[in-house]
């Protein structure tokens, strides 16, 4: 990959550091792709400096690629200009909140929605600690944030909602901008710029099982508990039995940061497929997680991509981000109804898109697609409609923003206010840890007095 040169001199160029919880790598998720891809624009106007709190083995010509410890980061928030964080940063380091530095946050996660699923792995009382654990930490980053970037006119509408409750739709805030753009704006993921070229075969002859005449369905990501693999499953079993050539490949099955664990959902989809004699014949796993630089060989070794949730709330506020590299390789999409992309497939007829479990219409709309007559006209709409998502023209107005960064209208206040809630949620847990030990106590006082008064029975026999 190579990116133009900077454009901004030394002299007008702020300090960008960017930080990601997520792992930095050759094979990596969504938070750290999108903290890479906004370093390596932003890295053209600005000095950048690309954090990450997990572990990082990337370098980049333009920019160094960081894993910092609790002083290092501090030295780092100390150096620049402007922060831009996401996800845990700043749960996980609060003392950000207190500096004086400008802080971008990328909401495009609404994580609280997230966790209602995926936390059902972790039973009754760890979900419920996760969910009021990701509302804190995004209430934390939501009160003090100088600018806000989130995925989608959605989510902007949404996170507005969350912004009016802090009391962030201030009248500082609505005189400084009446649409109050300055403060939120959409910067969803992009599709890449670099030209889709195959360096090597990914699927095709390369997969025990899948050959060079098969029909190849993608499935371009991890399993999580909010999609919806098994109905795609049983569409692709019912399809196979007049379509043999049909094959179905799931491209990751464990995620690159060893802090996320394989979900129910991937569990049982690998289930199904095995009681359904699919394995390996016409349902392929990847067990591991494909380089970042080499998916574009499994995608373009692909007929259509998938993309198959179940109603959630977490649905409706999504953005689905490997839809973007199946618009990098121009991929037909076939995806369930219900989320921020349907609407866009079916406007823009770049596939098909179907009622949510419903297995004949999904088996349907995959045949169609693959061996209709419009395959080559969905390809040219997908790759123009391509050209509109790119990440330089996804990241504008996060670009314009750190041409000329400034605090929020409502700074100091924000601040101040950021400091006194993350104090007061502070003492809270404490307060609540001193009452789960003192009730710890207590029972364990009625345990030891039950058992003396046990032996005392025992001993006057």
């Amino acid at each position: 990959m190579t990116d133009p040169t900077r454009t901004e001199s030394a002299s007008e160029a702020p300090r960008i550091l960017i930080i990601t919880p997520d792992t930095l790598g050759r094979r990596m998720g969504g938070p750290a792709i999108r903290a890479w891809e906004i370093a390596r624009r932003l890295g053209r106007l600005a000095e950048v400096r690309l954090v990450s709190l997990k572990g990082a083995a990337l370098e980049h010509a333009a920019f160094p690629v960081l894993t910092a410890s609790t002083e290092e980061l501090r030295e780092h928030v100390a150096w620049a200009d402007v922060l831009i964080g996401q996800g845990e940063a700043f749960a996980l380091h609060p003392w950000i909140v207190e500096s004086e530095i400008i802080i971008v946050v990328d909401a495009y996660d609404p994580l609280h929605l997230e966790v209602l699923e995926s936390g059902k792995d972790e039973g009754e009382e760890s979900r419920k600690f996760l969910v009021d654990y990701c509302v804190d930490m995004l209430t934390t980053q939501l009160r003090r944030a100088d600018y806000i970037i989130c995925a989608s006119e959605k989510q902007r509408d949404f996170w507005l909602g969350h912004l009016g409750a802090l009391g962030r739709i201030s009248p500082e805030s609505y005189d400084a901008d009446h649409s109050l753009r300055a403060l939120i704006d959409v910067v969803p993921f992009g599709v890449s710029d670099d030209e889709p070229v195959q360096t090597r075969q990914g699927i095709r002859s390369s997969v025990d099982g899948i050959s060079s005449d098969d029909k190849v369905i993608i499935w371009g990501g991890g399993i999580y508990n909010w999609f919806d693999p098994l109905t795609l499953v049983r569409a692709v079993h019912r399809l196979s039995q007049r379509r043999p050539e049909v094959k179905l490949y799931f491209l990751g099955m464990k995620y690159p940061n060893s802090d996320v664990h394989e979900s129910r959902m991937a569990t049982d989809t690998l289930r199904l497929a095995e009681e359904l004699g699919l394995v390996d014949s016409h349902v392929f796993f990847n067990m591991e997680w494909v380089d970042y630089d080499d998916r574009i060989n499994y995608l373009l070794d692909a007929d259509v991509a998938v993309s198959t949730h179940n109603q959630h709330i977490e649905t409706d506020f999504s953005f689905r981000t490997r839809i973007l590299d199946y618009l990098w390789a121009g991929l037909p999409i076939v995806a369930t109804d219900g989320d921020g992309f349907a609407p866009i497939i079916r406007d823009h007829r770049l596939g098909a898109v179907v009622p949510q479990q419903d297995v004949d219409a999904l088996a349907a709309a995959l045949e169609e697609v693959m061996f209709g007559g419009d395959v080559l006209a969905i390809r040219e709409n997908v790759r123009a409609f391509a050209l509109e998502m790119t990440w330089d023209r996804s990241l504008g107005p996060l670009i314009d923003f750190v041409r000329k960064p400034v605090h929020a209208a409502d700074y100091p206040e924000s601040r101040d206010k950021s400091m006194g809630g993350h104090h007061r949620r502070h003492i809270e847990s404490l307060e609540a840890k001193i009452l789960e030990l003192d009730r710890a106590n207590n029972e364990m006082a009625q345990k030891i007095s039950d058992l003396e008064s046990r032996m005392k029975t025992r001993r006057n026999r």
